[in-house]
This record gives structure tokens, C-alpha cells and sequence, in this order.
């Protein structure tokens, strides 16, 4: 396992203790432990947040470094998890979409950014006509671990399909069948 995935399971698994003490039986122990996690991250999040401004101000060499640690796996995990990380959701949702793109190219797909509205981002996939159900779905997961792995903090994801998809004129047997549309309802025998 990397070290990257490592740490983003160590996170889900806080994240799970924290749910399980609200559940804890006993008066007041729930409250006490939850009320020590919040402290401490508190206190971390205070120094994380006096390292990077001590870090910002060397200036431009700085800068840099910020840039950089919001590159890495790890260290942009934690900074998202103290709201400290240097960039904007919207500019990492747009490198993930460049990333995906990157990826969706070689399957004559692409995905475009339709909005991102208070942490909910709606997003456009486009496909080959000549692309099946599977590969749809093979597609939507590549641009999710994208946006996830960049923005795992917006509040909602909607990838929508493209209009040439919605539109394709392509009718489900099943849905004929359904709605009889299609089927004479009696043969004359041919007088």
C-alpha cells in the first residue's frame, strides 16, 4: 500500500471513530472524547496554519514550497483536512478535469466544467457514439478519482451525460415492448 493511500485510509478511519464515539454508550463519554478530538484538531490545525504563513512569508521561495506541498499527496490531504490548502476548489477541480482529460482522450471522450455552486460541482462527459455501457461507466469512475483525489472536499459531484447521448434516438427494446409502441395491434389477413 502507498504511503498516500495509506494515509487517506487512516483518514476515513478517524473519520469512523469520530461517528462510533457520538454512538458510544455512558453518560458523557461520547461527548468528553469527541470534545478531545476537537481540541487537538484545533491545536493542530493552529500550527499547521502559523507553519504555512511562516513558510508563505520567506517570500518567493515560499511560495513555491506551499505550491508544492499543496501538490503533494499527502500533505494536500492534510491541508484540505484543516481548510488550509493554498488553492481554491475550482482550480483544483480544473486540474483534475485536465488530468481526466488527459486520460478520456484516448477513448474519444472528454469532460467539461458546467458550474461549481457552494462546494457541489456539475460537470458535462462526453463520449464516442460508438461506445458501450461499460466503457460509460469506466469513463464516470476515471473523472471521479480525478476530481476526488484533487477535491475531496466539495460538497457533491454530478457528472451529466452529453446532449448527443441524451438525444441519440436510440430506443430500449424493453421500452417498446412496455409501451407497445411498434407492434400492430391486428393483422388483417389480406383481403
Amino acid at each position: 500500500m502507498t504511503v498516500e493511500k495509506d494515509f487517506q485510509e487512516k483518514i476515513r478511519r478517524l473519520g469512523a471513530l469520530v461517528g462510533e464515539l457520538d454512538q458510544a454508550p455512558g453518560p458523557g463519554s461520547g461527548v468528553a472524547a469527541r470534545e478531545l478530538v476537537q481540541l487537538l484538531m484545533e491545536v493542530h490545525g493552529t500550527g499547521l496554519e502559523r507553519m504555512m504563513e511562516i513558510v508563505f512569508s520567506a517570500g518567493p521561495a515560499g511560495a513555491a514550497l506551499v505550491d508544492q506541498l499543496g501538490q503533494d499527496p499527502v500533505v494536500r490531504n492534510l491541508l484540505l483536512l484543516y481548510s488550509l490548502h493554498p488553492e481554491h476548489l475550482e482550480t483544483r477541480v480544473l486540474k483534475a478535469l485536465d488530468a481526466a482529460g488527459a486520460r478520456l482522450r484516448k477513448f474519444d471522450a472528454d469532460v467539461e466544467l458546467v458550474s461549481i455552486e457552494d462546494g457541489a460541482v456539475r460537470l458535462r462527459l462526453r463520449r464516442s457514439a460508438h461506445s458501450c455501457g461499460s466503457t460509460a461507466k469506466n469513463l464516470k469512475a476515471m473523472v471521479e478519482e480525478s476530481i476526488f483525489d484533487q477535491a475531496p472536499d466539495l460538497t457533491s459531484l454530478e457528472i451529466l451525460a452529453s446532449e448527443e447521448e441524451n438525444g441519440s434516438g436510440f430506443v430500449p427494446l424493453e421500452s417498446l415492448m412496455r409501451h407497445g409502441a411498434g407492434v400492430p395491434a391486428e393483422v388483417d389477413g389480406g383481403d
